[in-house]
This record gives C-alpha cells, structure tokens and sequence, in this order.
C-alpha cells in the first residue's frame, strides 16, 4: 500500500493524507456541531489536496514571539534602498534564464519596496526582460523572518521571501541541510493554477544545486486576495524545525532532511525570472510588480 501511495501522490499529499485518520476519530468523538463542521471542511479539503493537489487553508497555532526581539526591521519609509542593510543579488543574466537581474529594477517609494518585472528596449544588458533581486547583508542563524507583501502575478514571474546559505552550494557543505540549506518562507507562482490561484508554495531544498538535490515540497497554502492585498509571511526557525505562518497561524512545519541548518543563512527578496520559453509567450507590455511594505528579523533574547 506504502509502494503505490508512494508513486501515485506527492509527499506533499501524502502528510495531507496522514491527517485524515485522527480527523475522522476526532469528528466521530465530538459533541459540538460547530467543531464538527470545522472537522468536515477540514476533511473535504484534504480530499481536494488529494484530487486536484488544490491549496490548503492554514489552521494550526497562532504565532507567538515570546521572548523574541527584533535585530533587524526595515519599513521603506525613505526614498531609497538602504545599501547599509541590503545588496543587489544575481546581477545580470539568469543563470537558464531567458531575462536579467538589474538594481534599475528595485525601487523604494511611499513606504514600499517595489521589485519590477518588465521588457526594456535600452537595458543595461541591451534589449531583453528585465527583474530584481536584493538579499540582507547581514546572516544568521535561527529566528523568525518574516515579510508583509503584495505578491506579483502573471508573466511566468515569481515573487518570493527565502532564506540561503554559502553551505547550498554543494553537496558536501549542504550535509542534507544541516550545513545549510534554501527555505523558500513564501514563493508566488501559482497565478494561473485553477485550485491554487490565492496560495504561496513553502519549500525547503537541501545538497547544492547540482544532481545531489533534494526538494521537500510543504504544498501550496491560501492567502487573502495575495495578488492585491497586503499579506504577511513568515518562518520560525529554531534547532529543531523550521514553521511557517501565513497571517499570523501557522501552515506546515519540517525538519527536512538530516535537520534543520546550522550554518549562518541570508534572506532574499527576489522577482524571479521564467524560462525563456515561458518569457517569449509575453507581450513586451507587460510588466508585473512585488511590493513590500516591510521586512522583520526577530531572534530571541
């Protein structure tokens, strides 16, 4: 039964799966009907991940920042990038890309950071589409990331917050993700899905980017309207595990794959780039933006 569960579903909808069984005992053990009815739209909802790998609604524990403190903040309140905290990342062609990464792209402007996805005929690398990348200066190790964001939508181009450490770039300093490891906290790019339209995607990824990696998918989860309201996405990353939370309660948890990173990670703020496949199916007017009205490192006392 494990062998067939194991080729016909992604490990994503297996956890999903799994969930099920203490669900139908707590519904049939419940007095209340509200419960139960909470219970039921539960269960119908991991039959939805099951059948279409559809989004799920984030229902776990609200956050709760006992004893953190805040080491970093940044609330684009002026009118450029603050170059003490951040730096451009990935300047210039993406690698398999059919665009380029530009500071030009990355503006501040009434309380936002705006990341800006478009064609440009006089580009700095000549004619071509163009995006932005930025990462905090700074590293660490273990602490709540989080952002409050407007997610970009169409295009192929995909807005995301994530952590990444100098250990991803090979196997051997990755050590499965204990030497570090890539947590993509929220990545927008499920605009044109019919089950996912109002999710992020939270992963981690583990072993460099060669043919030693190793993908854990936690599955898409709902936002509220991401693509034209304000929504809040974090990870709590301790010794032991790494939690996400959307809005404030969380979504999924992991230890994936030998243990969580141990080693000094960065946070990204990136527009991502599609292939260049998916970029010539583009009308050169088109253009989408990531805004971001704010970024918070916590860690605790």
């Amino acid at each position: 039964m494990q062998a067939f569960l194991d080729w016909y579903f992604a490990p994503r909808q297996i956890r999903a799966l799994n969930e099920l069984g203490p669900l139908f005992r707590e519904l049939f053990s419940l007095g209340g009907l509200k419960r139960a009815g909470v219970i039921l739209i539960v269960i119908v909802e991991i039959f939805c991940v099951l059948i279409f790998d559809s989004a799920r609604t984030p229902r776990g524990p609200e956050l709760d920042l006992t004893g953190y403190s805040v080491v970093l903040e940044d609330n684009f309140d002026g009118d450029t990038l603050n170059l003490d905290v951040w730096a451009y990342r990935g300047t210039g062609q993406g690698t398999g890309r059919g665009g380029y990464m530009h500071p030009s792209q990355v503006r501040v402007e009434d309380g936002n950071l705006i990341v800006k996805a478009e064609y440009l005929e006089d580009g700095a690398f000549g004619a071509g589409w163009y995006s932005g990348m930025i990462r905090i200066k700074e590293e660490f190790v273990y602490g709540y990331f989080e952002i409050t964001c407007i997610m970009s939508k169409g295009g192929g181009f995909s807005s995301a917050w994530w952590l990444n450490s100098q250990g991803m770039t090979s196997s051997e300093l990755s050590r499965g993700g204990v030497g570090g490891s890539e947590v993509d906290i929220a990545e927008a790019y499920n605009y044109d899905k019919l089950f996912r339209k109002n999710s992020v995607g939270l992963n981690v990824h583990v072993d460099g980017y060669g043919a030693d990696l190793k993908s854990q998918q936690l599955g898409n989860w709902k936002g509220n309207n991401i693509y034209e309201e304000y929504n809040t996405y974090g990870v709590m990353w301790t010794d032991t595990e790494y939690i996400f939370y959307i809005n404030g309660v969380e979504a999924a948890r992991t230890a994936f794959k030998d243990g969580v990173s141990e080693a000094p990670e960065y946070a990204i703020i990136s527009l991502g780039m599609p292939t260049a496949e998916e970029l010539s199916k583009n009308k050169q007017d088109f253009s989408t933006e990531f805004i971001i009205d704010s970024v918070r490192i916590m860690q605790k006392d």
